[in-house]
């Protein structure tokens, strides 16, 4: 499995490492008619994803970005997926396991619902001194295994991050990260099962996140006109005809009891084995309520 496309490894060889991250979302190594999920797609998926799964229509843990629901898009958790066992070839896990209180359950699930899969995270050297709010674990790679440890709070060691954020933060964020930005996160590929280690499973990373900012904030003229040709490039590059004709609702199960009896009922799809409903919203199958 090739973890960089021809052109990542062009740019990357011309000392462009910035664009290589860039097509990084361009590539997934999958054949034409594989079907793939992605979890946590919030407003930006990636264009070879079918269909999308994300834990919430708006969210701080996005920075209030609109959910792109340009394709089947479903409302659940990752630690719970909606999905039959094997419902999909691949599953794309980009920024949102370092999002999860129970990364066992995550993990596991990731496993049952698709036979492969791509997990992007920052790394954890990244994530302790640069902590996020909404982050609750630090993960790295050590010989192809995800090394994860669960945070106490979202900040592991306050007089670092002060040091830090006093001088350096500007320079590491806005300078050297974009320069060297796979130094900075981990790209893991697996296929079948995915090697991981928690190092402290017994910690509880369930505590609540500090109070941020209540909306999106303002975006600039540069920023814009990038997240419009960036749009532009997702909508060319992904299978909008194919994406339009996939019925979703054959790979579903109840997200409470877990049984695949769903049936359509109107603008809602119920359980025939325990009565749980999930409405239809906008085309939106919500079964995170």
């Amino acid at each position: 499995m090739k973890e960089n496309s021809r052109i990542m490894r062009l740019f990357t060889s011309l000392g462009f490492e910035s664009l290589a991250w860039a097509f990084r979302r361009f590539h997934t190594p999958v054949s034409r008619d594989a079907l793939v999920l992605e979890v946590g797609s919030g407003g930006n998926p990636y264009p070879r994803s079918n269909v999308l799964l994300d834990a919430y229509e708006s969210t701080r843990e996005r920075h209030w970005v609109p959910l792109t629901s340009d394709r089947p898009t479903v409302l659940g958790f990752v630690e719970n997926l909606p999905f039959k066992d094997k419902s999909f070839d691949y599953v794309i896990a980009s920024h949102v396991l370092e999002h999860s209180a129970d990364p066992e359950k995550f993990i596991s699930e990731l496993q049952r619902v698709a036979k492969a899969g791509y997990i992007e995270v920052p790394d954890a050297f990244l994530e302790r001194i640069n902590p996020y709010k909404d982050h609750r674990l630090e993960i790295t790679l050590r010989d192809g295994v995800l090394v994860i440890t669960k945070k106490v709070d979202w900040i592991h060691d306050p007089e670092v991050v002060e040091l830090y954020e006093d001088r350096v933060k500007s320079h590491l964020t806005k300078i050297l990260v974009p320069k060297r930005p796979f130094e900075f996160h981990v790209r893991y590929y697996w296929a079948d099962d995915i090697k991981y280690f928690i190092t402290n499973p017994d910690v509880n990373s369930t505590w609540p996140p500090p109070q941020s900012i209540a909306s999106y904030p303002r975006v600039g003229v540069f920023a814009a006109l990038k997240m419009s040709v960036r749009n532009i490039f997702r909508d060319f590059l992904s299978q909008k005809s194919r994406n339009s004709r996939i019925d979703i609702r054959p790979l579903l199960m109840c997200a409470k009891c877990h049984s695949d009896a769903l049936i359509q009922e109107s603008s809602q799809m119920v359980c025939g084995a325990c009565g749980a409903a999930y409405p239809i919203r906008d085309g939106i199958f919500v079964m995170n309520e």
